[in-house]
């Protein structure tokens, strides 16, 4: 008898020890990865994902959103659907600098793929939801989940999140220190009004953008007027500039060209010594289609058929990193 009860005590016993070190495991993936999670917003379950790097420690970190173009879902960015990403470099760079990456995806629009309601007045095909609260919401979550430095949060975009981090940086002036918008402009028809405070921004376009015109007009291929309209990159750096009050000469820095048959060479312009030290930086992507330049995750033929050349001079995320890890709200 007593040793019957030996056994179902030892058994018991392992149990526990069983459920205690998968209880362990579960925390230990819980502190740092990649993870997708979701947030109800306005009634609505929102997807995200978020990379915490590890040994983030007690230290107070910088938090950076980078949004997607319209009709990615967010395991495009991540690079979890095997497809090239240059965004999912930014789990590199976190691991390395010590900051919280977030991948946050749109409600689906008039194709049903996730989109942004951004600033465009024009256009027809993105959703309606309000993405500013959705953003809003996130980054008070997260910084009460993390030990978030609150002067120190970035938004990135490309296309159609391009033109949603503008509107982020006009319409969350106050949390938002700096943003990067990526193969978008300013709309010829913004929704969005003035900011209430300089903020630095960074535009990286290609000169041959088959569908955000580097010279302005209408957006697509071929273009669609329900897409809305853009002003062209020289007028969108002007308009920033004007917010900013920063130089209108710039300084010039010209790449070296890495990668001879990818369109042509990259061209950076800088214009400083705005109010609250904002700035207002081009890269001017030479012969560049409609993607984010990369080194490492360079897009198909296929792709370059249809969105044209992508440049392999820069990596996008290390230059809008190097931009963003000097700035701070004011």
């Amino acid at each position: 008898m007593k040793s019957n009860i030996r056994f179902v005590m030892y058994i018991a016993l392992l149990f526990h020890l069983m459920l205690s070190a998968c209880h362990k495991t579960h925390d230990n993936q819980d502190e740092y990865g990649l993870m997708t999670k979701n947030i109800t917003v306005d009634g609505i379950s929102r997807r995200y994902a978020i990379y915490i790097p590890r040994s983030l420690g007690p230290s107070s970190v910088p938090l950076v959103f980078e949004l997607h173009g319209g009709g990615v879902y967010i395991e495009d960015m991540t690079g979890q659907s095997g497809h090239k990403s240059p965004y999912k470099l930014w789990m590199e760079l976190a691991e390395r600098e010590k900051f919280i990456v977030v991948y946050p995806e749109g409600l689906n629009g008039a194709y049903g793929k996730p989109t942004w309601n951004d600033c465009r007045g024009d256009c027809y095909v993105n959703s309606n939801a309000d993405d500013v609260n959705f953003i809003s919401s996130l980054i008070n979550k997260i910084r009460s989940e993390y030990p978030i430095d609150s002067n120190r949060i970035y938004v990135s975009g490309t296309s159609n999140g391009g033109f949603m981090a503008q509107r982020l940086g006009i319409e969350l002036n106050d949390k938002i220190a700096a943003i990067a918008s990526v193969a978008a402009a300013f709309p010829a028809v913004p929704e969005c009004r003035t900011p209430a405070h300089p903020i630095s921004i960074l535009f990286m376009n290609g000169t041959n953008d088959n569908h955000m015109p580097y010279n302005g007009g209408t957006i697509g291929n071929p273009p669609n007027p329900n897409h809305g309209t853009v002003l062209s990159t020289a007028e969108s750096i002007t308009n920033w500039i004007s917010f900013d009050h920063t130089d209108t000469i710039p300084t010039v820095y010209i790449f070296p060209d890495l990668d001879p048959n990818d369109g042509g060479i990259v061209e950076k312009y800088t214009y400083a010594n705005g109010i609250n030290q904002t700035e207002v930086i081009l890269y001017k992507v030479n012969g560049g289609g409609h993607s984010a330049p990369s080194i490492r995750e360079r897009y198909s033929y296929l792709f370059e058929q249809y969105f044209n050349k992508q440049n392999h001079d820069i990596e996008m995320t290390t230059e809008v990193w190097n931009f963003f890890k000097t700035k701070r709200l004011h």
